[in-house]
This record gives structure tokens, C-alpha cells and sequence, in this order.
């Protein structure tokens, strides 16, 4: 079984890093023509992951824009990811899960279980209830091969009041990623948001030093970020980010989303 970062790198390395966000929210459906129901957020999404193969190797979905539709929601989301599946797509769940004892033993079950339908490559996790349950489902994932991301700088406004406190000398965002490292081996990610502010964050040391573990960076086209400034945002440590772009990629409508990630590329 190939480790998570061999994965990595064998996508990086075939299609390079761009990561498409499939993100099916109530505007993004309306600008498609489709409905604002499971039924359309799985239309959406396929038609998506068709335009990305071939193309690029990394998948995001949403898991939210998902969920609110309930059960059919989650049965639509169970389609989606085993089509991404189907094409050897790495996918990258967006659920910010995060809890302790037996609740995130369930969402190891639910996301990295060898025979579960929300089965994923990798889950983004928040670490705020603390690092023994990040510990918990890391281990589950390292089974089946995948990976987490942790939440560290994330691209949200309201990001800087909590992530920027500081722990004794290092700021929340820096013990997350230190955490990161500690704890993983090419399988422990972290999320630090394009748009944001490394030094405000504690975290500039990032672009001297190479972070050693894969970066997931949201913020890349609506949110402002411009993919020709990744290197210059994340020096020495550019070669880990997995930058990821959502609606500048798919709010033009599906006959464009091909089409815009080519164009995409070659900003990288």
C-alpha cells in the first residue's frame, strides 16, 4: 500500500498541485441551472470531477454543501466520491471534523473505514479539542494509506482571533503545525490559507525553512489569492502546497470548469 505522501507526489508529479474545491452552495447551483437539492449538488459535482480528469489529481468536496440536504445528501456525496474514486482521483474531504474519545473513533470509522461509502484519501481536522483524538484518526487513516489536514491559519476572517493567540512563546497556528510534524510522517498535513498573513500568524518561519509536511491552502482566486504568488507566499516551503480554487474555477458554468483549470495550471 503507497503512504499518503507517496500518493501525493505521485498526483503532484502527474498533473501537478492544483486542487479542485467542489463546493455545490445554494449561489454556485442557481449559476449552473440545477437544482437546489441533493440531486443537483451531485450533478454539479460529477460534472466537476469530469472536467478534472485528465487534468488535475486532487479533488476537495465540500462536505457541508452536502450535508444540508441530510441523508440524500449524504447519499449523493457517497456517489460523488466513489466516482472520484473510480478515476484515481486523490480526495480530500472538507469536514473540519473534531472531537474526542469514542465520537472521533466514529469519524475514523466514518471516513478512512475500509468498506465505508464516505471513504476518502484525506479529512481536514480541527485539532481544538486536543492532540490525542488528531492522534486517534491519523492512526486510522495511516491504515488505509490516507491522511489528515490540520486546521492551523485558516483563509476565514474571523480565523485571527483564536489562531494567532499565543501558547507560552509560539502562537496557536505555530503549535499546530509543530504538532503536525511531530505526529506525522508525510500523512499529517496542515490547512494555512493563501490569504493569510504568515507573520501575523506566528508562522513565517515556513517560508526559510521547508515545513516538511503537505500544506493545504484554500483562499486561491474568489478569495483574492493569486496562484502566480504561491512561491513568493510560501518560499521554502512552496513545494508542499496544495493550492486549492473553488468558485474561480466553476462560477463561470460547466462548460467552462475544463477549460479554467487549464488556464490555471499555467499560472503555477
Amino acid at each position: 500500500m503507497s503512504s499518503f505522501q507517496a500518493n501525493i507526489e505521485l498526483a503532484v508529479s502527474e498533473h501537478g498541485p492544483l486542487c479542485l474545491g467542489i463546493d455545490p452552495s445554494e449561489k454556485e447551483l442557481h449559476n449552473w441551472e440545477l437544482p437546489d437539492s441533493a440531486t443537483g449538488a451531485k450533478e454539479f459535482a460529477l460534472r466537476c470531477i469530469e472536467a478534472a480528469e485528465g487534468r488535475i489529481g486532487i479533488v476537495k468536496p465540500q462536505v457541508a454543501f452536502f450535508e444540508r440536504f441530510g441523508s440524500s445528501g449524504f447519499l449523493a456525496l457517497e456517489e460523488v466520491l466513489q466516482a472520484a474514486r473510480d478515476l484515481g482521483l486523490l480526495v480530500i474531504s472538507d469536514a473540519k471534523r473534531g472531537d474526542i474519545g469514542s465520537t472521533m473513533l466514529g469519524y475514523a470509522q466514518a471516513w478512512f473505514g475500509d468498506d465505508s461509502p464516505l471513504r476518502v484519501d484525506a479529512l481536514t481536522v480541527s485539532p481544538y479539542l486536543g492532540p490525542s483524538s488528531t492522534v486517534e484518526i491519523l492512526d486510522h487513516a495511516r491504515d488505509i494509506g490516507g491522511g489528515i489536514f490540520l486546521l492551523a491559519a485558516t483563509s476565514n476572517p474571523e480565523a485571527t482571533e483564536l489562531q494567532t493567540s499565543k501558547t507560552g512563546k509560539a502562537t496557536v497556528s505555530a503549535t499546530v503545525i509543530e504538532l503536525a510534524q511531530k505526529i506525522g510522517l508525510g500523512d499529517c498535513g496542515v490547512v494555512i490559507g493563501a490569504t493569510q498573513d504568515l507573520d501575523q500568524f506566528g508562522i513565517a518561519h515556513i517560508r526559510t525553512t521547508d515545513v516538511g509536511i503537505p500544506i493545504l491552502a484554500p483562499g486561491y482566486g474568489a478569495q483574492g489569492a493569486k496562484l502566480a504568488g504561491l512561491k513568493d507566499q510560501f518560499g521554502a516551503s512552496s513545494s508542499r502546497v496544495i493550492p486549492n480554487m473553488s468558485r474561480a474555477l466553476t462560477m463561470a458554468g460547466p462548460e467552462s470548469v475544463a477549460k479554467l483549470i487549464d488556464k490555471a495550471k499555467l499560472e503555477l
